[in-house]
């Protein structure tokens, strides 16, 4: 009689299993929108109630333990689909960019103020500069490109970069004269 009673109650079970299956989905895309991962977990929640079936003490509370088991593996997924970051990389990251933002923004306004510089510069002299300084063309190259002989690309550049020079001379550091006292021995 136990034999026909636990076959009756396993026929019932996989009814209730069947008919649970589309709620199971329903909840399971909702939580992934994935089609293909939510059709998985459910098939692991159903997996693992059918194996486990001998756990459930009521089965009017089949329901609510069937989505505990479907909850379990949803974070199951996620503890083996997490990514991870290689603390080796984030500090070799950390040590090759050792520029902090105020490196960067005094960086930024260097390149401000020799652009404004440059523009400041007379239209021959910018051609020539920009040219051979940025572009690294040869004198000859330059010659060719603006229709100048190489003594006049030679002769504009040498103008342009003394007048650079003197538009920049903010831009170094400015050396402060300390106050040297020197040390006296003492014995």
């Amino acid at each position: 009689m136990k034999i026909l009673s636990l076959i009756c109650r396993t026929r019932d079970l996989r009814k209730q299993l069947e008919q649970s299956r589309t709620k199971l989905y329903r909840v399971a895309f909702s939580w992934c929108h994935n089609s293909a991962l939510a059709d998985d977990l459910v098939q692991e929640t159903l997996s693992k109630a059918l194996k486990n079936v001998g756990q459930l003490r009521d089965p009017e509370l089949l329901n609510s333990w069937l989505f505990r088991i479907l909850n379990n593996c949803w974070h199951d997924h996620f503890r083996q689909h997490r990514e991870m970051d290689d603390i080796d990389e984030i500090e070799d990251f950390r040590y090759a960019n050792t520029d902090t933002p105020e490196d960067a923004h005094a960086q930024n306004q260097i390149v401000d103020r020799v652009r404004a510089a440059i523009s400041q510069l007379p239209f021959g002299q910018r051609q020539v500069l920009t040219l051979v300084d940025l572009e690294e063309f040869s004198y000859a190259e330059v010659a060719s490109i603006l229709g100048v002989p190489a003594g006049t690309v030679m002769s504009r550049l040498c103008r342009a970069r003394r007048s650079l020079k003197e538009l920049l001379q903010e831009l170094s550091p400015t050396r402060q004269t300390q106050q040297i006292t020197p040390l006296r021995r003492v014995k």
